[in-house]
């Protein structure tokens, strides 16, 4: 016997929408008083005076078009916030905490194409799952929808034809991270050497516009001298130039969009003077970014607390924040924003709202919970391939665990704590790809068989995280 989920009950253009569950675990959408021309965007059945389609991507599509809601939309310079998804089942926990949270928009559609890849999902699976999910909690305060961490033309097409409308923009992998700490005949030759041209610009071009340029912040002035600016253009130069091929890709696709610069996934900190020379040169050349991320001080890892000085970095998100509203406003971005309760007061406090958090794994890492309850072995098991898989896992991310600390013979009502301990929840936080290889299936049906159990359990976590950034 089918079971309506009763918070997905919405009426739109004298019609009703909602959401059932039915005995074998898939879902459908019933529409009910609506006119053929209506339901003819769907795929599905009459049923009596009730049209029921099977919730499937090409429904998915046909609701968007139909509940202008879940359409993704831009959030413009309005506090936002991302939650990743690498499941495609945590959206109803993650809609739960938004709408006890009022004045923060959400991207609940958000993830790069490196996860993409290990999950084995589409652009189109990732906006779909999102859009069922917001729809089965009744969610109709507008969502958006983020292609995270891009890097190349070609996915962002893909993700641009499934209907994303946040881009950001990453090519940090063109950092040069030495030129952070080279000596300055080294930083020299460095910028002399990179290709300005596709900037209309060089190297000294950009010398003589921005050094000696005082920027005047509410602090006090930040002063451009020649040595910075020269190391801003040896050190962001080259992403400068994919960067700015990457936002014209966006550009000709003619696409709704916004955009968001992100050189945060990198070893060594953004300077003031970097910040500065980097967003001034993508302005000159036309673009306008709604948000950008930094690389702040300290270290933001996976999974868990900030790791660092905090009162410097209350300070280093303080002066990046002053630079972005002189220079903007543009929104500043806090990524890998997972699970760093304690820094979320002073990232609000400097940006003064005017911020976007970005949140992907811990949704992950907290159905894990789910699992250790109900089938601690597997939980075990979800370890052991996690910990044999690490050395190719851990590429790309921040990580300081020590696998040698993690124990491995961890009774049942202990194996809940390896979610929590910072070594097991780093290593199986980035284990994702391996495990749902091996154990997808078996994991999504407990998370099916326990759904509300998971949704209540994203919810408490969610809010948390979103309720520093909520109406003041």
């Amino acid at each position: 016997m089918s079971t309506d989920y009763a918070a997905s009950r919405v009426s739109y253009e004298g019609a009703e929408f909602r959401l059932q569950r039915n005995d074998d675990r898939s879902q459908s959408l019933v529409i009910t008083g609506a006119p053929e021309s209506l339901t003819a965007a769907f795929s599905g059945r009459r049923d009596g005076d009730a049209f029921v389609a099977p919730a499937t991507g090409e429904n998915a599509a046909a609701l968007r078009s139909v509940l202008p809601w879940l359409k993704p939309r831009r959030w413009g310079l309005e506090t936002s916030a991302g939650t990743g998804d690498r499941l495609g089942l945590a959206t109803p926990g993650h809609v739960q905490a938004f709408k006890d949270v009022a004045g923060v928009n959400p991207v609940f559609a958000q993830q790069s194409t490196r996860e993409m890849g290990r999950t084995h999902r589409t652009p189109r699976n990732v906006l779909d799952d999102a859009t069922w999910g917001a729809f089965q909690e009744g969610w109709t305060g507008g969502v958006g929808a983020d292609a995270d961490h891009q890097k190349t033309e070609e996915s962002l097409s893909e993700c641009a034809e499934a209907g994303f409308v946040f881009f950001t923009i990453d090519p940090g992998d063109e950092m040069d991270m030495a030129a952070h700490d080279d000596d300055e005949a080294t930083v020299r030759s460095k910028a002399a050497a990179i290709d300005l041209s596709s900037l209309d610009t060089s190297a000294d071009d950009i010398v003589s516009r921005y050094a000696g340029q005082t920027i005047e912040l509410e602090s006090g002035p930040l002063t451009l001298d020649e040595e910075s600016v020269l190391r801003a253009v040896a050190k962001a130069g080259p992403a400068l130039v994919r960067g700015l091929q990457l936002i014209n890709h966006v550009e000709g696709l003619g696409v709704e969009h916004e955009l968001e610069f992100a050189i945060d996934e990198t070893d060594k900190p953004t300077t003031l003077v970097e910040h500065v020379v980097v967003v001034k040169e993508l302005q000159r050349n036309g673009v306008e970014l709604i948000s950008f991320a930094p690389r702040w001080v300290g270290q933001f890892e996976k999974g868990v607390e900030y790791i660092g000085d905090r009162e410097a970095l209350a300070k280093n998100f303080s002066d990046h924040a002053e630079i972005a509203r002189v220079l903007g406003p543009y929104k500043l971005s806090l990524h890998s924003g997972s699970d760093k309760f304690s820094i979320y007061p002073s990232f609000v406090e400097a940006t003064r709202g005017v911020a976007h958090l970005k949140t992907a794994g811990t949704s992950w890492i907290e159905a894990l919970r789910i699992v250790a309850a109900h089938d601690p072995q597997l939980l075990r098991d979800i370890l052991k391939l996690s910990l044999e898989s690490f050395e190719e896992n851990r590429h790309s991310y921040h990580l300081s665990c020590d696998t040698t600390r993690i124990p491995t013979d961890v009774p049942d009502d202990k194996v809940g704590e390896l979610v929590t301990a910072l070594e097991s929840r780093q290593v199986m936080h980035v284990g994702y790809g391996a495990v749902l290889d091996e154990y997808g299936v078996q994991i999504k049906d407990l998370l099916n068989t326990h759904e509300d159990e998971y949704a209540a359990l994203m919810k408490e976590h969610f809010i948390a995280h979103i309720a520093p950034f909520g109406k003041r």
